[in-house]
């Protein structure tokens, strides 16, 4: 049987996503450090640099899948738009934790999980995700105007609650440009990541019921001497 080679690109992106899923777990601490550390503490100095360090390597790795594609970076961009966004937002590069344990299952000979599972598991982790980086980025936005009702992390996590889940109570919510930014782009992935959730799940359960009724009941067969 004939294994086609993997391409240069392909073959990059295999021996470097176990370290950068690490990076992005690197950079999001650090992130979270930056933002609810002290503004006079030594740690949140540190946690700046190794955000930007670890940015700085999302940056080289993108580049270099760019040039080991061979591709016009038009091209690239179009058919690699998910790294894109990673790249300029990279506290999103964590949402490859379920491709890292595909992976690591296949080396291992173990059975990858069905479809729908794995949909629920990944828009369940990445709603997770960007809920705690939304929090994060709109009480670093927030903070700063005396006017604004989102003054500590808990009234930024209870105002991205409400809006991932559209319930929109309205006693908390941003004010400043940036803050709005952020609570726009939490509406719009937000609306998506919860649609697959509830959507994969029903799904999920209508295959389960489908294919019991198709068995039939434990104790339906016949028993030998039974009328037929």
């Amino acid at each position: 049987m004939h294994v086609e080679a993997e391409t240069p690109d392909v073959a990059w992106e295999h021996r470097t996503e176990l370290p950068l899923f690490y990076l992005s777990l690197l950079f999001l601490a650090g992130y979270a450090v930056h933002v609810l550390a002290h503004a006079h503490s030594v740690w949140r100095d540190i946690a700046a640099i190794t955000v930007l360090l670890t940015w700085l390597c999302f940056i080289v790795d993108y580049l270099v899948r760019l040039v080991l594609s061979r591709q016009r970076p038009l091209r690239f961009i179009r058919r690699h738009w998910l790294d894109t966004v990673i790249v300029l937002l990279p506290t999103l590069r964590a949402l490859r934790m379920v491709k890292v344990h595909d992976a690591v299952m296949a080396k291992r000979a173990r059975p990858r999980r069905s479809l729908y599972p794995r949909v629920i598991t990944y828009a369940g982790l990445s709603s997770v995700l960007l809920g705690f980086s939304g929090s994060l980025g709109l009480y670093d936005a927030e903070r700063q105007d005396p006017q604004s009702p989102i003054q500590t992390f808990w009234d930024s996590v209870w105002c991205v609650v409400q809006t991932l889940t559209t319930v929109g109570y309205g006693d908390v919510a941003p004010v400043t440009p940036m803050g709005r930014l952020i609570a726009v782009t939490l509406m719009i992935f937000g609306l998506g990541l919860l649609g697959a959730v509830t959507g994969s799940f029903s799904s999920w359960l209508i295959q389960i019921f489908r294919r019991d009724d198709e068995e039939g009941p434990p104790g339906e067969e016949s028993s030998p001497g039974a009328p037929h």
